[in-house]
C-alpha cells in the first residue's frame, strides 16, 4: 500500500510540475479535474508539494476549497479503517 501511495504521489507531483510549466508557456493545461482525481487517488502529498514547490494553484480559491475537501475525505476515511481494525 506504502508504494502505491508513493508512486501515485509522485507521478501527481509531476503532472503539477507539468501544468505549472504548460501555464506559463500558454499551453493548453491539464484539467483541474485530472489534477483532482489524482490527489483524490492517493497523490495528496505529491499535490502538496506540487502545490508548493511549483507555486501552482495556491492563489485559485476554488481549487483549493475542492482540494482541502479532499483531504478531509480522506482524514476521514483512514479514521473510519483504523476505528474498525
Amino acid at each position: 500500500m506504502f508504494y502505491a501511495i508513493a508512486v501515485i504521489s509522485i507521478i501527481t507531483f509531476i503532472i503539477f510540475g507539468i501544468d505549472k510549466r504548460k501555464a506559463m508557456k500558454h499551453q493548453r493545461r491539464i484539467p483541474e479535474s485530472t489534477l483532482l482525481s489524482l490527489t483524490f487517488l492517493g497523490g495528496t502529498i505529491g499535490a502538496l508539494l506540487g502545490m508548493l514547490v511549483f507555486r501552482h494553484k495556491i492563489a485559485k480559491r476554488s481549487f483549493l476549497l475542492k482540494f482541502v475537501l479532499i483531504v478531509l475525505l480522506q482524514a476521514l476515511f483512514i479514521y473510519f479503517i483504523f476505528l474498525n481494525a
